[in-house]
């Protein structure tokens, strides 16, 4: 991202924090999996940091914007899920309550949430973050079960059957 690090935030944990220029480089020489401008700073997922996991065997969860998740689904099968807060109140008592942006950032991102909200159905799942340990339940069963998809288990099916 080109967005200053919150406090607590290093680079390199939460994301990789580059100038516009190096962002810019790095997207016109192909380094980024997807990327968006979104409320006045580039975000964007390292190609190189997909693709060292997705080679170690391991699963990748992104959490992207909206256009990142249409950019990606165009490169590699994946499964989306939404996840939205229980309402907009919510939404804005939790962007207020990080006590890390404007008044004018928390507008623009409301206003790009409910944007982003009329593309839910492009998605594979919706998920409601209305309490965090249920949230990651849901996405994990979600991960479970697309593990269980009989078109994933063809080799080993057909393994048994010969």
């Amino acid at each position: 991202t080109t967005r200053e690090p919150r406090d607590g935030e290093e680079d390199g944990r939460e994301y990789y924090f580059l100038s516009k220029e190096e962002f810019l480089s790095r997207l016109e020489n192909g380094e980024m999996l997807e990327h968006n401008f979104y409320c006045g700073n580039y975000y964007g997922t390292p190609l190189s940091e997909v693709e060292k996991r997705l080679e170690d065997g391991n699963d990748v969860l992104l959490e992207i914007d909206v256009n990142g998740v249409m950019q990606v689904k165009e490169k590699l099968p994946v499964v989306t899920v939404f996840l939205l807060p229980p309402s907009k109140d919510e939404l804005y008592c939790r962007l207020c309550g990080r006590g890390t942006e404007s008044e004018e950032v928390i507008a623009c991102r409301i206003k790009e949430s409910l944007c982003e909200l009329k593309r839910i159905e492009s998605y594979d799942y919706a998920i409601v973050n209305d309490d965090l340990n249920s949230a990651v339940s849901k996405i994990l069963a979600v991960i479970t079960a697309e593990k269980c998809k009989t078109k994933q288990n063809k080799d080993l099916w057909e393994e048994m059957i010969k």
